[in-house]
């Protein structure tokens, strides 16, 4: 079904401009793409009417943080690889204590579990938030950045920041602050929420709940662009809640592994001209991200935001990597209704065991979250002190460059044939790529 807006991508588009040469010869260099994370640049060559070469290059410089984690005691490692990622930290963080956690046998409290999904609702929340609100929707009203939209649409843009806002507050209350976290630690947390400060979040998320129904009203009148590529689309589950944290790997082609066997599922590899490795399993690339999970798990979504699907037209199995901003939208929906579940879960419990003592030993084991972007794995082997010997993190942006670098080469191909021009080919070949609101600084491990 067809929606009409205001905001219409396909009002760009000039199928039948019989002004256009028959034998187009031109070269688009965006160096580098603007309103994402980190510096990624887009090469498209055209020569004699056809395609001779799209690129998506990742150029930023490699970090090489894993070296940083070698000697490190366990109890430290959380610390640090919160900092790897000023938007994913809370990721970073969890996914270094379940690799630590599970490589020493260590069990934590039921009630710091609750604590660290809801840690993982704030985070994801606020991300969302941010690249929905503020780097997308430019896109289709036709501006450069959000600022414009403060004048022409400003119930949206006031929706977006008090979403953002209520995924910041959620971070902090459970973690200390809203990114680089402080009370996440091996063996569970280091201080439980205050319950004053949960009930508050109670009534803050009963309040935002208008916003997040303005906000699903808005995306959906948003026609996105027809653009189809089949990929394979991996990521966590479980078989009993929605991922987020552990899970087996699982991917749409029918590939089940352990977290344990994550090599198997990314099999990175480099690639020419792009600082950031490359990766694939059954195909040339595949996909991790919220698009990922609901194709994996759209069935263990609350019924709340199963229903958004529903009416933005949402169905697994989707091939439109446009489509993974709807998918954020109703990943959104969802977070707001468990964590409301999950406060007054926390309001209802002791919260006096929230971390189980340990012994540091020797062990190796991964550690998989679902990072806002997808799919992050930490792999740690530890010494019989709980050293970090060796360590290893994959990250989604990466497992994700290879499928955005093929997209760029379809949608420009089929862009070129339905006649566009270099600015709607351009504008096209930008939008691609924020669809899947990478995260580059961190791709280059």
């Amino acid at each position: 079904m067809k929606r009409q807006s205001s905001l219409d991508i396909n009002n760009l588009t000039r199928v039948e401009d019989h002004s256009l040469p028959l034998k187009r010869e031109f070269s688009l260099d965006i160096h580098h793409l603007t309103r994402v994370e980190g510096h990624g640049d887009i090469h498209i060559t055209v020569r004699d009417g056809k395609l001779l070469d799209a690129r998506w290059a990742v150029v930023e410089t490699p970090r090489f943080f894993e070296v940083m984690l070698q000697g490190m005691s366990a109890e430290r490692v959380p610390f640090l690889t919160s900092r790897i990622c000023g938007i994913c930290s809370i990721s970073h963080a969890l996914a270094s204590i379940r690799a630590l956690e599970r490589a020493m046998d260590i069990v934590p409290p039921p009630a710091a579990e609750h604590i660290r999904l809801l840690a993982m609702h704030g985070e994801t929340l606020q991300s969302h938030a941010l690249h929905l609100f503020f780097l997308i929707v430019p896109d289709f009203a036709g501006t450069s950045s959000v600022l414009p939209l403060i004048q022409s649409h400003p119930d949206i843009v006031r929706a977006g920041l008090q979403l953002k806002e209520l995924g910041n507050e959620i971070s902090t209350v459970t973690t200390g602050r809203c990114t680089h976290p402080v009370s996440l630690v091996v063996g569970g947390v280091s201080k439980a929420p205050d319950k004053q400060r949960l009930l508050h979040l109670c009534t803050m998320i009963q309040e935002r709940k208008p916003a997040m129904e303005a906000a699903c009203v808005f995306f959906q009148s948003l026609i996105l662009p027809d653009f189809v590529r089949e990929t394979e689309f991996i990521s966590l589950s479980n078989g009993l809640t929605y991922p987020a944290i552990g899970g087996q790997l699982v991917s749409t082609d029918g590939v089940i592994k352990d977290e344990n066997e994550y090599l198997q599922m990314t099999n990175e590899y480099t690639a020419e001209g792009s600082t950031s490795k490359f990766t694939r399993l059954s195909r040339n690339s595949s996909a991790a991200g919220a698009l990922a999970r609901f194709n994996n798990n759209h069935h263990l979504l609350h019924p709340k935001a199963q229903e958004v699907a529903n009416r933005s037209g949402l169905k697994s199995l989707c091939h439109n990597p446009f489509m993974n901003n709807i998918a954020q939208l109703v990943e959104c929906v969802h977070i707001l209704e468990d964590a409301e579940k999950l406060v007054n879960s926390l309001l209802d419990m002791e919260l006096s065991e929230i971390k189980s003592n340990y012994e540091p030993k020797a062990g190796v084991a991964t550690g998989a979250v679902e990072a806002p972007r997808g799919i992050l794995y930490h792999h740690f082997e530890t010494d019989n002190e709980g050293r970090i010997v060796k360590a290893n993190c994959i990250i989604p942006t990466t497992q994700n460059n290879a499928n955005i670098h093929f997209d760029v080469q379809a949608i420009a191909e089929q862009a070129l044939m339905e006649g566009k021009n270099d600015e709607e080919i351009t504008k096209l070949c930008e939008m691609v790529v924020r669809s899947y609101d990478p995260c580059i600084s961190c791709s280059v491990h």
